[in-house]
Formats: structure tokens, C-alpha cells, sequence
């Protein structure tokens, strides 16, 4: 059905990029492009233990967006390790965990991640651990990660299936802060 509504609008004079239709990834990609250079403040959510987290000031940064690739750094207090990065490609979102020491070498654990394996919904992307996680870190192979964003909220989300290990965090994204400073392993 869909290529006969192309041939028919082609006949007609149209164009086929009029009868492509976005994915629910693709709406998700712009969405967080959209606020590509902002800052915002986030908290954990209720019922989650704090742990390292504990009275920290939690900030992300959509610091970098470059084709199809999106660098948003996470500030816990003054510890600038941590980037999460999203690359898009053949309409699907791999999210990869870059962290850094002080002097931007990385870390023994980084690089951790996975890819959707489908596209998604337009507010929520889920990515559960792929083989190359399972077999850097094994206890993570059942980790399941998953980023929603709105309008008003973007949560970061970690569940390890099979233990009660459940991660999130909020940001408000109405609301922009004061951009800090680069992370570890970035220049200016």
C-alpha cells in the first residue's frame, strides 16, 4: 500500500520525500536536538537509594550534537566522568557510557551500552546491554537502560533484570541552568 500512495504521489508531481514518514526514532532524535547546547538540573527519583549520589547537584548537557551522534555529558557534583552517547544509524539508537578520569583517559569500565531493538516510541528509547557489555562487564549483561523525554522531562533509567537494581534520574528540562564546565577528556 505505501508504494502505491509513492508511485501515485511521483505521478502526480510529488516528491517521495513527502510520503516518508518519520519513525518514532527519528521524532525522538529531534526532540533531543532540539535542545542541543542546554544545561539542566535533575534529581533522583523516589525510592531510589542515592548511594554515590547522595547530596550532589545532578546536572546533564547536551553538549554535542554532530550528525548522528549526541554527547550529553552527566555531572555528579564535581566529578565530570561520565558522557552518555547516543549514535543513530539504519534508524535504530545504539547508547554507549563514556567515562573518564581527570586527565580524560578512560576509565577500565566505559563504553558499556546497548542498542534499541526496534524504533521505539516517540518518547522512549530502551536499550538493553549488547555483547560486547555482557562481555566487558558480565554482571551488567542483563541491564536494561531506557531514556524518555517530553516536553518538560528527560529521565536517564537503569533496571538490572532478575535484582532489585533500579536507577533514575529526572531532569527538568523547562527550565535551563548554567553550563559546566567541559567534562574530563573534552577540550574547551
Amino acid at each position: 500500500m505505501r508504494t502505491l500512495i509513492i508511485s501515485i504521489l511521483l505521478a502526480f508531481g510529488g516528491s517521495a520525500a513527502i510520503a516518508q514518514e518519520r519513525s518514532p526514532s527519528d521524532i525522538f532524535w529531534e526532540t533531543l536536538r532540539a535542545h542541543c547546547g542546554q544545561s539542566y538540573e535533575g534529581k533522583l527519583a523516589d525510592g531510589i537509594e542515592p548511594g554515590d549520589f547522595a547530596g550532589k547537584r545532578l546536572v546533564m548537557h547536551l553538549r554535542a550534537c554532530e550528525g548522528d551522534t549526541i554527547r550529553i555529558p552527566f555531572f555528579v557534583g564535581d566529578d565530570r566522568s561520565r558522557t552518555w552517547v547516543l549514535t543513530r544509524k539504519g534508524g535504530l539508537i545504539t547508547l554507549k557510557h563514556d567515562h573518564r578520569h581527570v586527565d580524560g583517559s578512560e576509565e577500565e569500565i566505559t563504553q558499556y551500552g546497548g542498542t534499541n531493538n526496534n524504533t521505539g516510541l516517540e518518547s522512549l528509547q530502551m536499550f538493553p546491554a549488547d555483547v560486547e557489555t555482557a562481555g566487558r562487564i558480565p554482571y551488567a549483561a542483563s541491564n536494561v537502560w531506557w531514556i524518555t523525554v517530553d516536553e518538560t522531562t528527560f529521565t536517564y533509567n537503569l533496571r538490572r533484570i532478575g535484582s532489585e537494581r533500579l536507577f533514575t534520574v529526572v531532569f527538568d528540562i523547562t527550565t535551563p541552568v548554567e553550563t559546566p564546565e567541559a567534562p574530563w577528556g573534552w577540550e574547551e
